[in-house]
């Protein structure tokens, strides 16, 4: 019998220190935030810490999600800002910054 897990993915947003968005893929977006956070994440936002998480999109496989991950990563700045405004998430759930 094959065990089937119950994972959930995510494709999200980061704001970075300088102002730019970061966008990327996982499978926990707060502790992927932590991580990034510690410096350890990704090239691009080592240099423009500290990041919080702004957007997040939930999806039931990988494949949906890294394929919205390469759309958000097509946007202009001010569409994705627009997409964050409208797709406010809990500031308290989302901000991820204290779980380092």
């Amino acid at each position: 019998m094959k065990i089937v897990k119950a994972t959930k993915y995510y494709a999200y947003m980061l704001r970075c220190a300088d102002g730019t968005i970061y966008s990327g893929y996982t499978t926990d977006p707060c502790r992927r935030t932590a991580v990034h956070n510690s410096g350890r994440g990704a090239k691009y936002t080592r240099s423009r810490l500290p990041v919080e998480l702004v957007y997040k999109e939930s999806f039931s496989t990988k494949s949906e999600a890294l394929k919205r991950e390469a759309a958000l990563k097509k946007l202009i700045h001010a569409e994705k800002l627009s997409l964050i405004e409208q797709r406010k998430i809990n500031p308290v759930t989302a901000n991820c910054r204290l779980l380092i």
